[in-house]
């Protein structure tokens, strides 16, 4: 339809080019008169078209505009996200700073602080490695702690660094007694459950307890001072279930302390005002 249009616009020129060396002036005129009429529709459509065509190009620049407009504001979003999260990071290491340091000062035993460098998926129950050592004063068989409770013994060192054998390994036992009782049975917390798995805790037991003991859910476990290695007081965790078993009773209980999550404890070096635990 187009290039019919365009043939018969052709053909109208041709002819009036024709007319204006043939023509009177006068006809020429009325040629150039009707030529005009003819083709104004062929013009305006023409702007039309043009008109349409630089809207078109704006559009598509207002786009393109826009476009980069919203991918910056994406890079910005994401760049005051990153930094929100980073803030929260902060004020959460903060807030472990604090609680740490007033741990410190309120507790009643000379601490040294540390954190675990260092952790075998092996024996993720078993031990842990901290950053400070015999040049910061911590011996062999220092009990560690966090503000939550126990943690463990201090086993072998170097200069900077110490490994901890911790509570939910069978060979560390703690003597322990229930809170707010006058129960004695507790000897020592055994450990037993898988060692090659830092998703499973192992189950922590008390044995030894009587076998009529009036215990419950909930209670608490301290270290009862019992082998001198571990002060008394210390949390070691709650009762989850108690068994009455043939010769004695013995309680199921929960650590206090994030065992699989450990990164700041403390080494008691002894008491404040003394120079030594034992």
């Amino acid at each position: 339809m187009n290039r019919r249009a365009n043939l018969i616009a052709i053909g109208v020129f041709l002819v009036a080019l024709i007319g204006v060396f043939v023509l009177s002036p006068h006809n020429r005129q009325r040629m150039q008169s009707a030529f005009l009429g003819i083709i104004s529709p062929f013009l305006k459509k023409g702007s039309e078209v043009d008109e349409r065509y630089k809207k078109y190009r704006a559009g598509l620049k207002k786009l393109d505009e826009l476009e980069a407009e919203n991918q910056r504001l994406r890079v910005s979003n994401d760049e005051l996200r990153a930094t929100n999260l980073a803030l929260r990071g902060v004020e959460a290491e903060n807030i472990r700073i604090k609680s740490a340091l007033g741990y410190q000062d309120s507790s009643p035993f000379a601490l040294v602080s540390a954190r675990v460098i260092g952790r075998s998926p092996s024996n993720w129950w078993s031990t842990v490695v901290i950053d400070k050592g015999t040049l910061d004063h911590v011996e062999a068989g220092l009990a560690v702690v966090t503000p939550d409770g126990l943690v463990g013994k201090v086993m072998t060192l170097s200069e900077h660094s110490a490994t901890v054998l911790l509570i939910s390994d069978e060979n560390c036992k703690v003597a322990g007694s229930v809170e707010s009782t006058k129960e004695q049975g507790i000897v020592r917390v055994e450990v037993r459950g898988q060692r090659t798995s830092n998703s499973i805790q192992p189950t922590m037991t008390l044995n030894f307890l009587s076998r009529f003991a009036p215990l419950r859910a909930e209670q608490r476990i301290l270290t009862s001072g019992a082998g001198s290695i571990y002060p008394p007081g210390i949390l070691i965790g709650k009762i989850v279930e108690f068994k009455s078993r043939e010769l004695d009773g013995q309680a199921v209980i929960e650590p206090s302390v994030d065992i699989a999550g450990l990164s700041d404890v403390f080494v008691i070096t002894g008491r404040k005002g003394a120079t030594t635990v034992r």
